[in-house]
């Protein structure tokens, strides 16, 4: 099987998770290779997502390395299948590769949940509030690039829409809403594609207001993208830099922990909606 020039990180992922396994079942790559007749750089170069590995061949690993977690065998023998082109490839020459990334995480996901501070979520966004979110880049877009960008956003929304729409809960704080990007007629078009989005059985809108004070995760984005088991929960992070994912036990432990508190203190759905529209008739 060829060699991967850049994998995905969902592959990528998968041959962490099969790292895993193997250093849980206390064997080297050399040990591991030798229960399957191939070399250690064979076993590196999979568990780098370099080679690609078949179903069958994932649950070989499985067994060989004594895991008897059916729920995360399925799931990883399902991460392993044939690869399909989907509608973010078009883009892969275009953008940055973490974009692809994201909308393939989100792909994925059996449920999302997200906290903003400053910004609105970008599942949640309207084209003229991404385009101008694009248009502060720096360095600055060239317009072109901007529109590719703005483009893949809203078909990244795709996830809450189509087919058989994931749940999604958006946690976002009363500064994001009050942000006028684009003066008054964008912002309550944006704010009004929010209120409605929290209509759909499968979206959940809260917000977190000015008065409730200091909370945790405070000045971070944080989406959280459910796995078909837990351990293969992923958070991703937005930084100056680019996108950040994150996946240890520990991160995962503090990011469910912050978005439950952040749930927690933010207004129920219903005084939500009440608190948007209330900002709204103010614009």
């Amino acid at each position: 099987m060829a060699m991967r020039v850049a994998p995905t990180a969902r592959q990528r992922r998968l041959g962490h998770e099969l790292r895993r396994l193997r250093e849980q079942a206390g064997l080297s790559a050399t040990e591991a290779g030798a229960l399957f007749g191939v070399g250690q750089s064979r076993v590196s170069n999979i568990e780098l997502g370099r080679i690609g590995v078949s179903s069958e061949r994932v649950r070989t690993f499985a067994h060989n390395y004594g895991c008897s977690d059916t729920k995360l065998i399925d799931a990883l023998s399902a991460m392993a299948e044939g690869r399909v082109r989907n509608w973010w490839d078009e883009y892969r020459d275009r953008l940055p590769a973490g974009l692809q990334d994201l909308a393939e995480l989100e792909h994925h996901a059996s449920a999302l949940r997200t906290a903003q501070t400053t910004h609105l979520p970008g599942l949640l966004q309207t084209v003229d509030y991404a385009r101008l979110i694009f248009r502060q880049s720096i360095p600055e877009l060239p317009p072109h690039e901007v529109e590719y960008r703005v483009s893949h956003r809203i078909k990244r929304q795709g996830v809450l829409y189509d087919g058989t729409p994931i749940p999604y809960t958006a946690i976002i704080h009363e500064a994001a809403l009050r942000m006028r990007f684009g003066g008054p007629e964008v912002t309550r078009e944006q704010l009004r594609h929010i209120i409605d989005s929290g209509e759909r059985d499968n979206i959940t809108i809260r917000v977190i207001p000015f008065e409730a004070g200091i909370f945790p995760g405070a000045g971070q984005t944080i989406v959280f993208a459910e796995g078909p088991v837990p351990r293969l929960d992923t958070v991703q992070l937005d930084t100056e830099h680019g996108f950040v994912l994150v996946h240890t036990d520990v991160a995962l432990l503090k990011y469910r922990t912050v978005l439950d508190r952040m749930e927690a203190m933010s207004l129920t759905p219903t005084e939500s909606h009440d608190f948007i529209g209330a900002i709204i008739a103010s614009l």
